[in-house]
């Protein structure tokens, strides 16, 4: 149990992310933290270099994501920008119609809670996977 809490944080590691599995590089895990009325709270775990694709949470009114890293390390890219390293505490508002991705860093656990911000028409499109050479300079 003492592992799992230094790698998940508080919130625990959750199960593996079966459902998302075809975008992410490596692997991750989901658990739950809250779900009501249009605003979901999930604890994400990514393993030693797992990352997202670049994704975009899509919203025609209000929307987007907010990350609050909770264990480890890792990192935030928004497209065009440069990345941004993540440590416990730290955390991103992601606005909606935003080409990012997120993941942990090469040699670290990083897990951080996924902030669903209720939108209109909200959906996530996913694009292409962070590329190894991109990963690679981080």
């Amino acid at each position: 149990m003492k592992n799992e809490i230094e790698k998940a944080g508080f919130f625990g590691l959750g199960k593996p992310s079966e459902a998302y599995a075809a975008h992410f590089v490596g692997q991750s895990y989901l658990n739950p933290v809250a779900l009501a009325s249009g605003l979901a709270v999930f604890n994400v775990t990514f393993a030693p270099g797992c990352r997202n694709d670049w994704h975009v949470h899509r919203a025609s009114k209000n929307g987007g994501q907010i990350i609050m890293c909770v264990s480890g390390e890792g990192w935030y890219q928004e497209w065009g920008k440069k990345p941004v390293r993540m440590v416990p505490g730290d955390s991103v508002v992601v606005p909606p119609n935003v080409k990012h991705w997120h993941g942990a860093s090469k040699d670290s656990w990083f897990a951080h809670l996924a902030i669903e911000v209720p939108g209109e028409d909200a959906s996530t499109e996913w694009g292409e996977p962070v590329s190894e050479e991109e990963y690679g300079k981080l």
